[in-house]
């Protein structure tokens, strides 16, 4: 949204006047202290395990009541009022004010979150990758799409917020002497192929589809494409200057092949026998939503989740340093004749900061948290209770995203051919190169894995 990382902004956002960022005003910052203070209150035993739907539809439990025990009832309530108190405070931080809306719409949420998981949990389909997370979005897709998304319910979609939580935790299920193996091998797979994508988009936009009134755009899209998707769209669309509905139509084609991408590509591993490793990398590096990486990387076992999600991760540490690469690029040269006299527009250090995604920060923290500091035993008792809050809070933000996405509506955005042209066109290079990428690091022919 990682559907992200999102994924679409509310378009007041992106045309309000920019608020002075603290450390309590920004959604990255707060998916740090949620997913810390979850943590937190895990390790003391003052949070209760998530309880959610079991398994039904094999032998003992045919009938889908039985996802729902009784017994598990109570359960539930508890857990959902637990995530509408956790991100009602997060909410009402974020607006300055109680969110009475966020309040109202989140158990509306909360219940079609509860469907994609008992739908998730029906073996037979669970089997071939048919999980919550899957049917989640296709719920949400369903009700934007063929009937509308209610007015009241666009109060709790949070997508961003929920993600990046959910990616907090994550950061304590991987022990960081594994992620450090990984993500030296993903800096081969991340960070070579992504800038590559990036200039030789640029290129072909303005030298094959002369989009030379359209730079904004293209470098927008350019980013998006290689690196993270939504998140890496507004960076870069701010770094460039892009008006907010070049911005908005970047986002728009990303969220929708991102869909595409995140159900097709673990189809695409299987059919053609790719080792599920080299599949998960291959994943990491080219699927723009961080959440989306993590639903699909998962359809391909664990350590190819493990794999995608560390390389997303380390490809999303890129997006503070392209954007500032294409601030000082517009504003020092493409603008530079802008300015008075023909001075060039300076970028401060302070800049590489604002753009760096923040959850990351988290994600390594826990990591090293989990990995160093804690007895093996605590990280074994706990770490199943702080799993399950990462799957809610998923399959929470991809509800939200099916709920945000109107085909119909992001349609409008494309006509004219070349946004989504090169689109495509450095999409498919992405694809081609980071698979490549992905073969030479994480094949075990060159580089031994850590599994």
């Amino acid at each position: 949204m990682a559907l992200q990382e999102k994924e679409l902004p509310h378009t007041n956002e992106l045309t309000k006047s920019p608020k002075k960022k603290s450390l309590l005003n920004t959604e990255d910052w707060w998916a740090v202290w949620l997913g810390f203070g979850i943590i937190a209150f895990v390790l003391l035993s003052l949070f209760p395990a998530a309880t959610l739907p079991v398994r039904w539809g094999t032998e003992g439990s045919e009938s889908i009541l039985q996802s729902i025990p009784p017994d598990r009832m109570l359960g539930i309530v508890v857990t959902g009022v637990i995530a509408m108190l956790i991100f009602g405070i997060a909410t009402s931080f974020l607006k300055g004010k109680s969110d009475k809306k966020f309040l109202l719409a989140f158990p509306a949420l909360f219940g079609l979150m509860l469907a994609a998981y008992v739908l998730g949990q029906y073996g037979p389909l669970r089997h071939y990758g048919f999980n919550d997370v899957i049917w989640a979005l296709v719920i949400g897709l369903v009700i934007s799409n063929v009937f509308k998304t209610p007015a009241f319910l666009k109060g709790a979609l949070h997508t961003e917020l929920y993600i990046k939580t959910g990616l907090v935790l994550l950061g304590a299920s991987i022990l960081f002497d594994r992620m450090l193996a990984l993500g030296m091998l993903g800096v081969g797979v991340a960070w070579i192929v992504t800038p590559i994508v990036i200039i030789l988009m640029y290129l072909f936009s303005q030298r094959v589809l002369k989009m030379h009134n359209q730079r904004e755009l293209a470098v927008t899209i350019s980013s998006a494409t290689a690196v993270c998707g939504v998140s890496a769209a507004i960076a870069s669309g701010t770094a460039a200057k892009a008006k907010k509905e070049e911005i908005t139509l970047a986002i728009s084609i990303t969220l929708i092949f991102t869909i595409l991408m995140m159900l097709g590509m673990p189809a695409l591993v299987s059919l053609f026998g790719i080792d599920p490793i080299v599949g998960g990398a291959w994943l990491g590096g080219t699927i723009d939503a961080t959440g989306a990486v993590v639903a699909a990387g998962s359809l391909l076992g664990e350590n190819a989740m493990e794999v995608a999600s560390v390389i997303k991760m380390v490809q999303n540490i890129l997006i503070g340093f392209v954007a500032v690469g294409i601030a000082i690029f517009f504003v020092s040269r493409s603008n530079q004749s802008s300015t008075p006299g023909g001075a060039k527009k300076k970028v401060t250090g302070k800049e590489i900061w604002n753009r760096m995604p923040k959850f990351i920060l988290g994600f390594i923290g826990a990591s090293l948290i989990f990995s160093f500091l804690l007895p093996t035993a605590t990280v074994e008792a706990t770490l199943p209770t702080i799993d399950g809050y990462r799957n809610l809070f998923f399959t929470l933000a991809f509800v939200s995203i099916g709920l945000e996405s109107n085909f119909k509506e992001l349609a409008k955005g494309v006509q004219g051919g070349k946004p989504i042209i090169l689109y495509i066109t450095g999409q498919l290079l992405n694809i081609i190169l980071t698979l490549i990428a992905a073969w030479i690091f994480f094949s075990g022919t060159f580089f031994t894995l850590p599994f």
